[in-house]
């Protein structure tokens, strides 16, 4: 498409979709607030200009909001560089620093003073510096690129040509160059990079996690979903790797935090990283994605997490090992049950086929549209049903195959070949741990349970032709026993431990190669880079059939709100406090308190244990400054916000800007909140701040923090 005609109808979009937004719905850039957004905020009883939330050139909002490792929000809470993101965005962390002598995850932790703050290895946080708009230069880039890696390869050289000609001799400023609307538009992201990351304070699991898995996507909610940590920088106040020397990060901006609370209809916007939204999503994609991938996910998951849990049950230093490995697999987990349900329920697939025959019969009735637009809905479902056995074979290997930890260890750290240094072990997730950290959480019994279901179930649903040949090998050798062959994949591979793989290692690297984990793991890898590389030749006809999808869908809905998909850049969502009834005659409020958890309390059932300190404070109501009018203590608000996976640890902020509370989870009534979002029904549960100092304060003894923090009651 022309370059210009893309750029007139993208700013027709924005321009003219002011007097239709929705305050509820929408993920919004923040180089469009200004013409936008700010006129609509305002209406809704927003106090900030567009330049307070988003400034290149003074200290705005944005500075006090970023990336939390590699998939969560957090903000600046201090003039000290304190950290507040959720429980679990920090949990990964939390639990590489724990032991069973000191066991942060159980116990919680909280830092009396900067010296015994713990340096957390391998974490760090990443702030948005600016957006520039570069379609121009990127679209004149790729015009005429068609094959998907030369695409990628010159997008990658013009992001470092842009990145260069924008930070300049800035050793501390990366940039990179991000698609929005379906590559329809580009924007160059701006960012700076900390690396010395302490951790300051958490609760232990039972506040922090209370519910676990029953009460995940769930409202009434009653989790204290928070930790903290703390930025240290140069001299300079600039990024270093850690050193005793470093200081405690100065911020361009910290956020004031609010002890006056919230009530129904009062404004509330959100900063954050959404990480992955498909609002453009077809009625092809909703069946694959509901069929396939989420279906595969449900099995293969809960076959996997049943043997975790049995061992973490029955052994403390199993459940240390893979409590965080545990708690990122049943997330995703959940949330592909709550999809399909949700999927079925709210009839996801006949809306998006209505939406393209509406689509269809626009772009029909103007030969020029038909020119532009004719072959787009084509070419998205030639490729979903063309790659639909690959997908499905594909899944099946990255779900459950993959998850062996012991052939991906064998992947990882066995010597690569001097003549095939790049081997087949590329197609093959890596780990970004040492061996010593790898080893540190590994449980080679429970991981032999895993692979003999995992193999069991991958021979049962995968057809014979697909099955990579390590399959051959349990014939031949072991007729046909799957369990036998990993019983003795596990007693002679040197990669079951850490001790066996150092002295393998000083030995001859090349029997190494000969290993049975080994062989059976590139047989994986092989495997996985073939139906990859057989999907390729529909990844090209997708993206060409999606981008022109997205471009006509803009032209055809000029005048409407229109925002692009989140892609894990900086967005603002905006809305209000709300309620919301889930069926007919049940309404949900907008607030649980501590009520709540002692209601929810049992002791026999892991997830619903209450600390016997907070069952204390809770029976002489010592709640301090941060009780209701009317006693109680609050935990959990409701708000109308826009958000998905990505915004988890996000700041929730009044009219005026202030921290009212942090953002962790969605609600399960609108589990297709990724696709369509659902304004009666789609919630945005969070953490209030009060709660989360409370437990600071009076159960974790930490009151000093308050010190350096701004509140304001």
């Amino acid at each position: 498409m022309n370059i210009k005609k893309v750029g007139l109808i993208f700013l027709s979009v924005l321009i003219l979709s002011v007097g239709s937004l929705r305050a509820d719905e929408g993920m919004w850039m923040l180089p469009l607030i200004q013409k936008l957004n700010s006129k609509e905020m305002s209406k809704m009883g927003f106090k900030l200009s567009a330049k307070e939330i988003y400034d290149i050139n003074k200290s705005s909002l944005k500075d006090a909001v970023l990336i939390f490792g590699g998939g969560c929000t957090a903000e600046i809470i201090s003039k000290d560089g304190l950290v507040l993101t959720n429980h679990h965005c920090g949990y990964g962390s939390i639990q590489k620093l724990s032991s069973v002598d000191h066991n942060y995850l159980e116990d919680g932790f909280w830092a009396k003073n900067r010296d015994e703050e713990l340096p957390s290895k391998g974490l760090s946080v990443t702030f948005l510096d600016r957006f520039e708009d570069v379609t121009k230069s990127v679209t004149e880039a790729l015009n005429g690129i068609t094959d998907s890696k030369a695409k990628d390869d010159t997008l990658k050289a013009i992001s470092n040509r842009l990145t260069t000609k924008a930070v300049g001799n800035n050793k501390y400023l990366k940039g990179r160059v991000v698609s929005f609307f379906g590559d329809n538009q580009y924007y160059l992201v701006i960012s700076k990079t900390y690396n010395d990351i302490r951790f300051v304070g958490a609760p232990p699991s039972s506040i922090g996690k209370f519910g676990a898995d029953t009460d995940n996507w769930m409202w009434p909610r009653h989790t204290g979903d928070f930790s903290m940590f703390r930025i240290y920088a140069d001299k300079d106040n600039n990024p270093a790797e850690y050193s005793k020397d470093n200081l405690p990060y100065n911020p361009k901006r910290f956020l004031t935090i609010s002890l006056k609370g919230m009530k129904p209809n009062d404004p509330a916007m959100i900063l954050g990283y959404p990480g992955r939204t498909n609002r453009f999503m077809t009625s092809f994609e909703v069946k694959e994605t509901s069929e396939i991938n989420n279906a595969i996910t449900i099995l293969v998951r809960g076959i996997r997490q049943n043997i975790l849990m049995d061992d973490m049950v029955a052994d403390s230093k199993i459940r240390l090992m893979y409590s965080s490995k545990y708690a990122g697999s049943s997330n995703s987990w959940k949330k592909s049950i709550g999809m399909n349900e949700t999927f079925a329920k709210l009839k996801v697939y006949d809306r998006r086929a209505a939406d393209e025959k509406t689509f269809t019969e626009w772009v029909s009735a103007d030969p020029a549209r038909v020119q532009k637009y004719g072959k787009a809905l084509a070419d998205v479902k030639s490729a979903i049903d063309g790659r639909a056995k690959l997908q499905y074979t594909l899944r099946y290997y990255m779900e459950a195959l993959n998850s062996i930890e012991l052939t991906s260890a064998a992947m990882r750290y066995a010597p690569k070949p001097e003549a095939d240094p790049k081997d087949a072990r590329s197609a093959r997730p890596t780990f970004s741990v040492s061996a010593p950290d790898f080893y540190k959480d590994y449980n080679a019994p429970t991981d032999k349970k895993v692979a003999k279901a995992m193999i069991s179930l991958f021979k049962e649903k995968v057809p014979a032709a697909d099955l990579p040949d390590f399959y051959k090998t349990i014939e031949a050798n072991y007729q046909g026993n799957i369990n036998a062959f990993v019983d003795a994949m596990f007693s002679q591979s040197v990669f079951v431990s850490e001790e066996k793989l150092n002295a393998a290692l000083a030995g001859d690297k090349k029997e190494m190669e000969k290993d049975l984990a080994f062989a059976t793991g590139k047989n994986i890898s092989e495997a996985v880079k073939k139906y990859n590389k057989d999907i390729e030749q529909y990844r090209t006809m997708y993206a060409q059939g999606q981008k022109q999808y997205i471009a006509g869908m803009l032209e055809m809905k000029a005048g409407q709100a229109m925002y692009p998909d989140a892609n894990f850049t900086m967005r603002l969502t905006y809305g209000k406090v709300m309620n919301y009834s889930p069926k007919d005659g049940v309404i949900f409020d907008y607030v649980t308190t501590l009520d709540g958890v002692m209601q929810k309390e049992d002791p026999k059932n892991w997830e619903f244990v209450v600390p016997n300190k907070l069952k204390e404070l809770y029976k002489s109501k010592d709640f301090g400054q941060y009780a209701l009018k009317d006693g109680r203590m609050p935990v959990a608000f409701l708000t109308n916000n826009d958000i998905t996976g990505g915004n988890s640890g996000s700041p929730v902020m009044n009219a005026k800007g202030e921290l009212i509370g942090t953002a962790f989870d969605g609600n399960w009534e609108s589990m297709s909140g990724d696709i369509i979002f659902e304004p009666l029904l789609q919630r945005c549960i969070n953490v209030d701040i009060r709660y989360t100092l409370f437990i600071m304060d009076k159960f974790g003894g930490a009151g000093y923090l308050l010190n350096e923090m701004k509140i304001v009651k």
